[in-house]
């Protein structure tokens, strides 16, 4: 059997549990050092004591320790392990013979060995380095730190070196080292002790001029010296100054340029504190040198333009600021910069100052600048003479000349240089001039002051012609004229006065006086000037006054005399009567005039119209003049029925309406038609009738027309009968009412016709062989002188009935007039 160690058992806790309802048993570990584990278990009911079996993992058969607890232990220690070992803790509840009753199995590593003592150095006032030998196992480390005032942390690290942070500054530490694995902590090592230097000082700079720096600081406790380094950014050049106090005042230093600065604390036991941050100080900007002035036009606007030399040795962004006695300032980062707004006639002291980080340089030299002169004021014209014309002004200070711009509405231009107060130029009609003046001296013009508007008088218009467009009518025109706007033509006799207002070159004067002379104006006006008075005037005669008062007297079929009312100086007066088909005309200075050889049947419009070397008048007012209508050439009387005729007649020019008469012993009849013809009755057979026609225009106006006389036909006998007489012959008789003319009888059959005539004085005709079994229309008719047979009588109707081969019966059937 092994040996085996030597076990010290100890009782860690007795504590009297209440029986609970029985289970396994159950183990943990409570704590770890580098030699001995704490285990803690459950109670096993039943049990009489506890055994833990200890045995290396690596060897879990080789037990290496053993302790035994009694029943009421639940918390047990083994010792004298060895450091940074794996091991295998068994726990067993035993019964009164040491049987085993439930066991339960748990593995810990103890911790790693006691450490060599560190090696510490500070690194800044809250930072000491701190290096050690790792340790095989350990899976980190423990750093403790305490102070004589009570102060104690612990830092974990990984590896070394390590840094220890967040310290106090000018402290004094104890640090010692712990191993720690999965298992627990080793014991610390021996304690080393190290002190952390003093603090930075927390520096501030500035630059009270372009060739010092001041730098100050809060003093750092315990510190018994300090040491400032100054660099020159972009050189080689770096200096050290120690002192005791807590600023320090560094001059011969360059305007403009960049110093890195920082300091150290040393403290009484002569170590060097931490440095400071560095800090960076430009000193002041040099003053700027070589400042010009000059004036700036732009955009209507007055500008000084100041520039001055840049330095090229500077550091940094620098921001010049100039300033005028004026009030004016104006800021830039390059050579120039303007002020704004500048005023006519002013004296400005003008200083220019240079300012960077640090502060501001000292102002330049003053510059004296005399502004350019204030524009002249008061323009005055005066134009003496028609075309000269002067522009006057007063003087400014600080003008050495004046140049004077005129400009004509037609974009002519001219200038005038004087060291007068007044410029002279020629200046013509209708033209606008606007006149400006500009002082100058070596700054430059003035700028633009009021601008004189002056318009001459519109130009009196050429090429005026006065005509006579109507009888009261002038049409004036002319060539439109420069300078005028508007122009009021004047026409102006003994006793009236026209005017006519128009922006054309053309005017109408209406209702003027008739047959008078007219003095006739066109006066150019302007809005601004005005009218011009001096144009020539123009004189024109209107038309002759109308003739008044026609009258008409008809002398006679074909003449007339016209006549009327005149009031003309001096015309001659012309009659027309125009008609349809002719035209008449007769001419004189008289008030009176006789128009002859008119036409019958004619309708005229007769006026009258006055003629000067003027011109014409208006025709008078119109008379209508109608001769008396023509009588109808031809005239035609035909009977239609025995007591009904039809007269017609020809054409007849003029006329409107006809009245026809018929007349005789025995009565007369009278027709009123406008027709070219008329059915007139109640005609007595066998009578003479005078024909009369009376022609009427359509004012009334008659002509009585007279023609040859006519006779009626003679009248148709009466009481026509139809005998049989021997053998196949008819004897037609009849009642005569004249023995002045002979008859005609006429048989009409279906087959065949019979005739038979009668001398004057007979009564009766014989027609023979007459073919019987017919029916006969007779008709007896008076014979004109001429042989003629009167067409209107009446026919009577027989039948002739046969008797074998003759005649037999002569039966009358009735009378029928002709169709």
């Amino acid at each position: 059997m092994c040996t085996m160690k030597r076990l010290v058992i100890f009782s860690l806790l007795g504590i009297c549990l209440q029986a609970a309802a029985q289970s396994e048993i159950t183990v943990s570990v409570f704590s770890v050092t580098s030699k001995t584990v704490i285990l803690r278990w459950s109670r096993y009911s039943g049990a009489s004591s506890y055994k833990i079996t200890v045995a290396p993992k690596s060897t879990p058969n080789t037990p290496t320790a053993f302790a035994q607890f009694g029943p009421n232990t639940v918390m047990g220690s083994v010792n004298s392990l060895s450091p940074n070992i794996k091991y295998v803790f068994t726990v067993e509840a035993l019964d009164n013979s040491q049987g085993v009753l439930s066991s339960a199995v748990t593995e810990s590593s103890t911790a790693p060995e006691m450490m060599d003592p560190i090696q510490t150095d500070p690194k800044d006032s809250q930072t000491l380095m701190v290096g050690f030998s790792l340790m095989t196992g350990a899976t980190h480390y423990i750093i403790r730190v305490q102070s004589g005032n009570g102060f104690y942390r612990e830092d974990t690290l990984y590896s070394s070196p390590a840094e220890i942070k967040s310290l106090t500054p000018y402290t004094e530490y104890a640090l010692s080292i712990i191993g720690v694995n999965s298992g627990g902590r080793s014991q610390p090592s021996p304690p080393m002790t190290e002190k952390t230097v003093l603090p930075p000082p927390q520096l501030s700079s500035s630059s009270p001029s372009n060739n010092t720096i001041v730098v100050s600081w809060a003093a750092v406790a315990n510190a018994v010296q300090y040491t400032l380094s100054i660099y020159k950014f972009g050189s080689n050049t770096n200096m050290n100054q120690n002192t005791s106090n807590t600023n320090l005042t560094i001059s011969g230093l360059d305007a403009g340029s960049l110093y890195v600065i920082r300091a150290f604390a040393w403290d009484p036991e002569g170590r060097k504190g931490e440095g400071s941050l560095y800090i960076n100080q430009i000193t002041r900007p040099p003053t700027p040198a070589s400042v010009n002035v000059s004036v700036l036009m732009s955009n209507s606007m007055s500008r000084l333009f100041v520039s001055w030399e840049l330095e090229q040795e500077v550091y940094g962004s620098i921001q010049y600021h100039v300033m005028s006695d004026h009030n004016l300032t104006c800021y830039g980062n390059s050579s120039s910069c303007t002020l704004s707004p500048v005023s006519c006639g002013q004296t400005h002291t003008i200083q220019v100052t240079a300012s960077n980080e640090a502060g501001s340089s000292y102002p330049s030299r003053p510059e004296v600048f005399i502004s350019f002169p204030c524009p002249p004021e008061s323009l005055a014209l005066e134009e003496p003479v028609e075309g000269n014309c002067t522009l006057m002004w007063n003087t400014v200070p600080h003008a050495d000349t004046y140049v004077t711009y005129i400009k004509r509405s037609d974009g002519r231009e001219e200038t005038c240089n004087t060291t007068s107060n007044n410029c002279t130029y020629h200046c013509q009609c209708g033209y606008t001039y606007l006149m400006s003046v500009f002082a100058i001296n070596q700054a430059g013009s003035s700028p633009q002051g009021y601008i004189l508007n002056h318009t001459t008088l519109p130009c009196c218009p050429e090429g005026v012609s006065v005509s006579l467009v109507s009888t009261d009518t002038l049409e004036i025109m002319w060539t439109a004229s420069r300078g005028a706007e508007l122009y009021e033509t004047r026409a102006a006799d003994s006793s009236e006065v026209i005017l006519c207002n128009d922006t054309a070159p053309v005017c109408a004067l209406s209702d003027l006086s008739c047959d008078s002379p007219y003095s006739v104006v066109v006066t150019p006006c302007n809005d601004i000037r005005g009218c011009n008075r001096a144009c020539k005037v123009h004189t024109k005669e209107t038309a002759p006054c109308i003739p008044m008062n026609l009258s008409l007297n008809l002398k006679n079929s074909s003449c007339v005399s016209v006549s009327w009312t005149g009031n003309n100086r001096a015309a001659t007066y012309t009659v027309s009567v125009l008609g349809d088909d002719s035209t008449h005309t007769c001419s004189t200075a008289g008030s009176s005039c006789d128009i002859t050889e008119l036409p019958c049947g004619s309708t005229y419009e007769v006026s009258v119209i006055a003629t000067s070397t003027a011109g014409q008048s208006l025709p008078s007012y119109s008379d209508s003049l109608e001769t008396e209508p023509c009588c109808p050439v031809n005239l035609t009387v035909a009977h239609v029925t025995q007591a009904m005729t039809n007269v017609s007649w020809s054409h007849s020019k003029g006329v409107h309406s006809f009245i026809t008469s018929l007349t005789s012993p025995h009565g007369h009849a009278r027709c009123h038609t406008q027709d070219s013809h008329c059915l007139m009755g109640c005609i007595t057979c066998g009578t003479n009738y005078t024909v009369t026609l009376e022609a009427f225009s359509h004012s009334g106006r008659r002509s009585n027309c007279t023609y040859q006389g006519f006779s009626s036909s003679a009248c148709c006998p009466l009481g026509v009968r139809l005998y049989r007489t021997a053998s196949n012959s008819l004897r037609v008789h009849w009642r005569s009412t004249g023995s002045s003319h002979g008859y005609s009888a006429e048989m009409v059959g279906s087959s065949n016709n019979y005739t038979c005539t009668a001398s004057p004085g007979q009564s009766s005709c014989d027609v023979g062989s007459v073919q019987c079994g017919d029916v006969y229309h007779v008709v007896v008719a008076p014979l004109a002188p001429e042989g003629s047979r009167v067409l209107f009588c009446p026919q009577r109707l027989y039948s002739v009935t046969c008797s074998g081969s003759l005649i037999g019966t002569v039966i009358y059937r009735g009378k029928r007039s002709l169709d």
